[in-house]
């Protein structure tokens, strides 16, 4: 793609005081993997909102959220052969993406976004969380947004919490809540207080006032696919395509380890040591752990880098399958191949639609394959033995040697 081909097409407009920051918006958008069709689309966008801003004598300083939308409301009478005389929502995207380029680079001044900043008494909390704790971003985020909701019955002075206080707000909080979803609640608390106690803002034990949410711990069945399902679900990610190949790769990964669907979204190329055949995994509690790279799921993505991963300066390993390239935001879109892979394999009503599922299975499929629960605990890097237990339930030969007669009916009574 020549960027300045397209830089020296005929244009109706003058771009005016945007000219020297064009050439860099196209080098950015065609390394994220934009076809010369969509970068030509937003340079005409781009160069039609510099001749506007040329004709009404704006400048970089006047240029805000509000300027563009001011530019996507005008009645166009800008010279050119557009025949509309508005400009679409779509339009009107393409400009706040080039104003968002201007920002990046400090062409325009930041506008500051007071709805996303952290409530000041919970920046220290935050920071406690991922330094001291270890914690995911998104564990962080979550008890964020929970704290958040439970502050205002709180109050701001941690000094005056005591026990009676602490629960009545929690109390309040989880009343008509499912089980899972309050635990969450008082989890979340819990670690609020014991971080204030840390501190010396609020008297130390408060923690030990929370009531205790009844739940059975691993009282379900686990929830997995049979070994018929699991080569239906292997074989409907065909090689086919740059999504294909990269949907193939994700499902060998998830069947073959055990992977967690923000295992996959965090993978990064280093990761893999191609000649010792392992697997870097960076799981939870930022523990990281080398797992051999079996040859069926190492060969996909071999497969996939070679012929489906956008050649793009990402450091991730799996890529968004449509420009713009850009890495999977979360584990959510894992599990989203996952569910579009269950459907392609005709497998109906599974038990459930997510990535976990593929995890379940593997710690089955071991489990019948005669592995220990030590062995699956180490493959699915669980931090105690008891959450492997909970796969014993499937384990129907070795419950058979165990299980006691049903007692005769006693005809005498």
């Amino acid at each position: 793609m020549d960027i300045s081909e397209l830089l020296s097409q005929p244009h109706d407009m003058n771009p005016g005081i945007l000219a020297p920051y064009l050439q860099g918006f196209a080098a950015q958008m065609a390394s994220v993997g934009h076809t010369s069709l969509t970068i030509s689309s937003y340079l005409g966008s781009a160069i039609h909102f510099g001749g506007w801003l040329e004709a009404r004598g704006l400048h970089f300083a006047d240029i805000d959220e509000e300027t563009v939308k001011a530019f996507g409301a005008h009645r166009c009478e800008c010279p050119g052969r557009r025949s509309q005389k508005h400009v679409s929502r779509a339009y009107t995207a393409r400009v706040q993406r080039f104003a968002d380029f201007l920002r990046q680079h400090g062409a325009i001044r930041a506008i500051a976004d007071s709805t996303a900043e952290t409530p000041s008494p919970l920046s220290p909390f935050r920071d406690w969380l991922l330094r001291h704790r270890g914690l995911a971003m998104r564990t962080v985020e979550r008890h964020e947004h929970l704290i958040t909701k439970m502050l205002p019955a709180l109050g701001t002075d941690a000094g005056q919490y005591n026990a009676a206080s602490v629960r009545r707000v929690i109390l309040n909080q989880i009343r008509g809540c499912r089980p899972a979803h309050a635990k969450t609640f008082v989890g979340a608390l819990r670690v609020y207080l014991r971080f204030l106690a840390t501190s010396g803002a609020c008297q130390p034990g408060l923690d030990h006032s929370l009531p205790t949410v009844a739940e059975w711990k691993l009282s379900s069945l686990p929830r997995y696919l049979d070994a018929h399902q699991v080569a239906r679900l292997i074989d409907s990610c065909c090689k086919e395509g740059q999504q294909g190949w990269r949907d193939r790769a994700i499902v060998l990964l998830l069947l073959r380890l055990g992977l967690r669907a923000g295992d996959i979204a965090g993978m990064r190329p280093a990761d893999i040591d191609w000649q010792e055949a392992t697997l870097l995994v960076r799981g939870k509690g930022r523990r990281d752990v080398h797992l051999p790279l079996p040859q069926d799921a190492g060969d996909a993505v071999l497969d996939y880098i070679e012929h489906a991963r956008p050649q793009v300066a990402i450091d991730r390993l799996f890529l968004c399958a449509k420009a713009p390239f850009r890495p999977l935001r979360s584990g959510m879109i894992v599990s989203g191949i996952v569910r579009a892979a269950l459907r392609r394999a005709g497998i109906e009503n599974p038990p459930t639609h997510g990535a976990n599922l593929l995890r379940h299975s593997v710690a089955t499929m071991m489990l019948r394959a005669g592995s220990t629960l030590d062995e699956i605990g180490t493959v699915l890097r669980h931090k105690s033995p008891d959450t492997t237990a909970h796969y014993a339930k499937v384990d129907v030969a070795a419950l058979q040697q165990i299980a006691q007669p049903w007692p005769k009916e006693d005809r005498s009574c």
